[in-house]
């Protein structure tokens, strides 16, 4: 009796997920931010020292704004797990290097509140909460967030698509793939940012469709509608965009079928708010708006179960 106790099983009661794996949300965020390092690196170089500072300020009123809510909510206080953090750094590769201190830490306290905590928290959100307090500084401060310089001296500088766009000039390869050129702090280096990227591809914390989706549409399409695709990869963000921002794992689908239409819709719209539109970005707006149409990828590209019959209506 003694030996059948010793090999009997034990029943445990609780809620899903029951396979368990190495991997933890602290584990994936700060692998997400260490993947960021090689291109903050690069803009601190490019901007000097007020890149740094300005990266300081969005990760710490990210961090307090979400252990306030947290606090406010009776809930506990998460913010080591590296989700705020990460959205601190994004938020400031998403911003001019000029931006003042404290519209960036009013970015980053829309960005954790309404584009996180107002919605239930971590893995409920769904958009972006980067790209919220993006889009929030750009429509309460659109001066400040549309100012901006020329790497090493601070002369003001439009960047790359807003010269290609208003005056058809346009900018080398060299410049773009080095990131000595103006624009936002996540514009700096597609060499640094694809070497954080692989990092994560590596690690299979992102999906390699939804990238090959987005980048691969705006090739093609650029391409056909007589424009320089190689110039728009290079331009704009769309590399952060595409690897860091496009990849979240809360706000794009589930499926494989769903991450590739999620990847090319957006890269459709993409070219449609550059060539045809006032806006000569658009990775922010493009993502976001697939953003809120993830949950019907989801229900639409839900593989049917093995030996489930379909039902025709």
């Amino acid at each position: 009796m003694a030996k059948e106790a010793e090999h009997r099983l034990e029943l445990m009661m609780g809620a899903t997920p029951h396979i368990k794996c190495e991997e933890s949300v602290a584990k994936i965020m700060y692998t997400v931010a260490l993947a960021l390092v090689p291109a903050l690196v690069c803009a601190i170089y490019y901007f000097g020292l007020r890149a740094l500072s300005l990266t300081v300020i969005t990760v710490v009123s990210a961090m307090f704004t979400e252990a306030v809510i947290q606090k406010l909510r009776g809930l506990e206080i998460t913010i080591w797990d590296g989700s705020a953090l990460v959205t601190g750094l994004l938020l400031a590769f998403n911003v001019p290097p000029t931006l003042p201190y404290w519209m960036a830490a009013m970015g980053a306290i829309v960005a954790i509140f309404l584009g996180k905590q107002v919605f239930g928290g971590l893995g409920q959100n769904p958009f972006n909460p980067a790209l919220v307090g993006r889009l929030f500084l750009s429509a309460a401060f659109p001066v400040a967030m549309t100012t901006w310089t020329r790497p090493f001296d601070g002369i003001s500088q439009a960047t790359p698509l807003a010269l290609m766009k208003m005056q058809g000039v346009g900018t080398s390869y060299l410049d773009l793939i080095v990131g000595n050129v103006g624009g936002c702090l996540g514009e700096t280096s597609t060499i640094a940012l694809l070497v954080g990227a692989a990092l994560l591809i590596y690690k299979r914390y992102i999906d390699w469709r939804i990238p090959a989706g987005y980048l691969g549409t705006v090739f093609i399409l650029t391409w056909i509608l007589g424009q320089d695709p190689i110039f728009h990869l290079l331009a704009g963000g769309l590399i952060i965009g595409a690897f860091f921002m496009a990849t979240d794992l809360v706000t794009t689908p589930i499926t494989k079928k769903g991450r590739w239409i999620y990847g090319i819709g957006a890269g459709v719209l993409l070219v449609l708010i550059r060539l045809y539109g006032a806006y000569p970005g658009g990775v922010s707006f493009s993502i976001l708006l697939m953003n809120a149409i993830s949950p019907l990828l989801n229900h639409y590209t839900r593989p049917r179960i093995f030996g489930e019959v379909k039902h025709h209506v």
